[in-house]
């Protein structure tokens, strides 16, 4: 709704405007994480090998759009399992349309899936970290595609050896101070990669600067910085001659910043944008033109083209927790990650992207909480004060 209120007070105005509500009204006009009831049943043999694998999930959506939490699909491509199954089932209730929330379906489901290897590795009596190796497959367990990386075993191990797991001690209730009983527990991650088509255009100026267009959008994770260090490496020249330009509808199509799929398709766009005007370049003799000279390019048919491989992005993750015997109050004392994400484009962003979804994911598993008022519907938790952000 905000965006048709928008629209029609641009038109009535002829102006740009920006539609604010307070906060109370967010969670039901712009979507929330649908909650999910799992299901899941592992088989595994002595050795630790699975033999069966099911994910079952039932969630919600409204009766007026349909969305799914699909949080049984990371279960496809994690572990090698010879019999699996996955399922989803819809329940259209009389509730706001759920939305994407960050890591939608792979934040629950991932939560789910690595709680029961955990519990398996307990019936077991075998690391959880071992547990995971053992059952690291060859290709994609679902489409038996190769991975064009993977990883995961590297990270459990360099995790494992950052973090000391060898000197723990994995009995539950094994370790305390005064009243606080202590734990630690591994997870593994993954993120599925998502590429869009994009176009971009790249600009030569007469003075030795170049402008790269654009219409990705810049949420606050340094966009606009990556693409300029993109376009540079291109382009053979200094990050300081490059100039980006981002965010407005006359500039050429891009995706939208979601999924964690903007600077895989704005980079492919600009970085061929960018190839093209070097070739230009490389072809010209003498001064440039007053107007300069450019190059477009458009990834359609390559960037949505399907791939030969599972792309994936994946990791493990590492904690210490030490929970209060008395007032149950929850302290985590460490929390490590370790990623294989592919090509790295600039070392700090990334940094804060990994650090901000390890601290949304202790606020999903801690703090944040969302419930219905089962006689209106809508959110009880209205605001900043009842709903915990860390």
């Amino acid at each position: 709704p905000d965006v048709v209120l928008a629209v029609m007070a641009a038109r009535a105005t002829g102006r740009p405007v920006t539609v604010a509500f307070p906060r109370r009204f967010l969670p039901c006009t712009v979507g929330h994480r649908a909650p999910t009831v799992q299901r899941v049943r592992l088989g595994a043999g002595p050795d630790g090998r699975l033999t069966t694998l099911l994910h079952e999930v039932t969630t919600h959506s409204s009766r007026i759009k349909e969305f799914v939490e699909q949080a049984a699909v990371p279960a496809r491509i994690m572990y090698a399992a010879p019999d699996s199954r996955t399922a989803h089932r819809v329940v259209r209730l009389d509730v706001p349309t759920p939305s994407w929330m960050r890591a939608p379906g792979e934040a629950p489901g991932m939560y789910a899936l690595e709680s029961a290897m955990d519990e398996l590795a307990c019936e077991l009596g075998m690391d959880p970290v071992e547990l995971r190796i053992v059952n690291e497959p060859d290709t994609e367990p679902d489409s038996g595609k190769p991975f064009s990386s993977r990883h995961v075993v590297e990270c459990l191990r360099e995790g494992a050896r950052r973090f000391g797991w060898a000197g723990r001690d994995p009995r539950p209730r094994a370790q305390a101070e005064g009243p606080l009983w202590l734990g630690t527990g591994v997870a593994a991650a993954t993120y599925p990669v998502m590429i869009q088509p994009s176009t971009a255009r790249a600009h030569a100026r007469p003075d030795g600067t170049f402008l790269v267009e654009i219409n990705a959008t810049d949420i606050g994770t340094g966009a606009r910085t990556v693409l300029a260090q993109i376009a540079a490496d291109a382009l053979g020249v200094p990050l300081d001659r490059v100039r980006t330009e981002v965010g407005s509808s006359d500039l050429p199509y891009a995706s939208l910043a979601g999924g964690s799929s903007g600077m895989s398709s704005w980079g492919w766009a600009v970085h061929e944008a960018c190839a093209r005007l070097a070739e230009r370049l490389a072809a010209h003799s003498g001064p440039l033109p007053p107007e300069g000279l450019s190059a477009d390019a458009d990834t359609t048919g390559a960037a949505d083209a399907d791939s030969p491989y599972s792309r994936h992005a994946f990791g493990a993750h590492f904690a210490e927790v030490a929970v209060d015997t008395v007032t149950g109050e929850v302290r985590v004392r460490r929390l490590l990650g370790v990623y294989a994400a592919g090509r790295i484009l600039n070392t700090r962003t990334a940094r804060s992207q990994f650090v901000g979804g390890m601290t949304m994911g202790l606020g999903m598993a801690l703090t944040e909480d969302s419930t219905v008022d089962p006689a209106f519907g809508d959110f009880a938790q209205s605001d900043l004060a009842s709903y915990h952000v860390p």
